[in-house]
């Protein structure tokens, strides 16, 4: 019979490793600060049209303007917290980094748990181990 089973992906942290993540999620909390930029600068627009048209609808969109900053500031907390623990990364400990999916052919007799849990280790980008 013929599975789909997960692989995990794991890696070696390394310093380059701990760079290379701490780089992305900076690029991620400046692009958020972009956005609640941009958030800030259109609301201004979209209020004053607003308030010529109909002052009524001026709580409505001030509310919704909020929801998406709170969610904005949200977001760039959680990836403060994350450079933090990347920061704090150990050399040498492992992380997960995501998953795949493999194709296995089963037989009757086979133990499924050791052909289920199958990792690849990487160090910078290469493999260097295969497990189950």
């Amino acid at each position: 019979m013929t599975l789909k089973c997960p692989v995990t992906i794991k890696a070696k942290v390394t310093e380059d490793l701990k760079k290379e993540l701490s780089a992305d999620i900076q690029d991620k909390i400046k692009k958020t600060d972009v956005e609640l930029q941009q958030i800030e600068f259109h609301a201004k627009r979209i209020m004053a049209e607003q308030a010529k048209q109909d002052a009524q609808g001026l709580v409505q969109i001030r509310h919704q303007v909020e929801a998406e900053k709170q969610k904005r500031l949200e977001f760039k907390n959680h990836l403060l917290e994350k450079l933090k623990e990347t920061a704090q990364l150990e050399i040498g400990s492992e992380i997960v980094q995501g998953t795949l999916e493999r194709i296995i052919e089963v037989k009757v007799g086979e133990q499924l748990p050791q052909l289920m849990n199958a990792e690849i280790l990487l160090e910078d980008g290469k493999i260097i181990a295969f497990r189950s």
